[in-house]
């Protein structure tokens, strides 16, 4: 199993501030995320469940596989929720020199860049595959004008040696406001998704908050 933090430090935070880790407001806001879709599995549950709450979510999604799933890509953008790159490849920064990130992320931006494919025009939101980047590589990409989405709180549910339940409880225990919050849209955590994500839409709600989209 890797090794991974499920609450990110405020040193951490600090560390690293030109990257945005949560948001500080006087509302009661949550920032649901979902990286590495679109799936045609995956993908349509996460927008029902988001319909049914009148919640908005980010979409952080993989060039590959917007190029297999055109159309629940566009469904995404249609009803409302804010996509995001997440490489072409998901690629980890770490292990990449900064030369062929840049062009992989340069890749999947045709994606996103006012393509007449999809009714969306600029996103400049992107966030690391594994969460893994090098200075070298906020650098350029600040210099491009990406906004660098992290996180607050990671659930887990890529991981196969929790159970669904701890997932939830990843998320109820460590989840505050501005959270920004990574579920996965991929096969390895469709089983705990599914179980957490309509708990989590529904507590949430209960108590006031509203899901917000990352702008």
């Amino acid at each position: 199993m890797h090794f991974y933090i499920v609450k990110t430090p405020n040193f951490i935070k600090s560390f690293f501030k030109d990257l945005v880790w949560s948001f500080t407001n006087s509302e009661k806001k949550l920032y649901l995320t979902f990286d590495d879709g679109p799936t045609s599995e995956i993908t349509p549950f996460i927008l029902e469940q988001l319909k049914k709450h009148n919640a908005k979510a980010t979409f952080f999604c993989v060039g590959e596989n917007i190029d297999k799933f055109p159309a629940i890509f566009q469904q995404i953008i249609e009803e409302g929720h804010t996509v995001g790159n997440h490489t072409n490849n998901h690629l980890n920064g770490w292990k990449t020199t900064t030369s062929i990130y840049l062009k992989n992320i340069e890749d999947s931006e045709k994606y996103f860049n006012e393509n007449p494919k999809f009714k969306i025009q600029n996103s400049k939101l992107l966030r690391p595959p594994y969460g893994k980047i090098r200075f070298s590589q906020i650098n350029k990409l600040k210099e491009k004008g990406f906004k660098i989405i992290m996180w607050d709180v990671l659930s887990g549910d890529f991981d196969i040696n929790i159970s669904k339940e701890k997932v939830l409880n990843n998320i109820l225990k460590n989840t505050v406001n501005g959270s920004i919050i990574v579920m996965h849209d991929h096969h390895k955590a469709d089983e705990k998704l599914q179980y957490c994500l309509p708990i989590i839409l529904k507590h949430y709600t209960s108590l006031g908050f509203t899901f917000e989209k990352i702008k």
